[in-house]
């Protein structure tokens, strides 16, 4: 009876491992991923099932790097708070263009100049011809030639410019 409504407040709220520690491995993954996640993905706006599949299995696979084996709500709730952090520290130095601008907010990438694609910039961001027209349907163009502009930005979403119909 003890199992079921006994209740370990040691265990349950005080660390097995040094709090440190546990910041110090949550930061170290955090970075790892963000900077395997900034250099070799930029989506196109929306996850796909792979991204998805992705990103479950980094999470699972980071998860002992990150946290060792800790049993506490206080170890968790440092972890956790931790990736929080970094996530928002990243987005405000951004944004405020402290050390890495450029690495939080890439530049856009043209994928379309005056109604022709550019096929080596499609190409650097693996966006085919097939995946870029199904975008510029979503954004109510229906032929590439009247696009003046289009843009992958930092975001992964496009932007697009149409050409004057004068």
């Amino acid at each position: 009876m003890d199992k079921i409504l006994g209740l370990d407040w040691q265990g349950m709220l005080i660390p097995s491992q040094s709090l440190l520690e546990v910041f110090v491995r949550g930061t170290v993954t955090y970075w790892i991923i963000y900077l395997c996640f900034r250099l070799f993905r930029r989506g196109t706006g929306q996850l796909s099932i792979s991204d998805l599949l992705l990103i479950t299995m980094i999470s699972d696979a980071a998860q002992n790097a990150m946290a060792g084996t800790y049993n506490s709500i206080s170890e968790g709730a440092v972890l956790i708070l931790t990736l929080l952090f970094w996530d928002y520290a990243i987005d405000w130095m951004g944004y405020k263009k402290i050390l890495f601008g450029k690495l939080a907010r890439p530049e856009p990438i043209l994928l379309i100049r005056n109604g022709r694609m550019l096929q080596k910039n499609m190409e650097k961001e693996l966006i085919d011809e097939e995946e870029l027209l199904g975008l510029l349907r979503e954004k109510d163009v229906d032929d590439y030639k009247k696009v003046k502009s289009c843009y992958l930005e930092s975001t992964g979403n496009i932007s697009v410019i149409l050409k004057d119909e004068a």
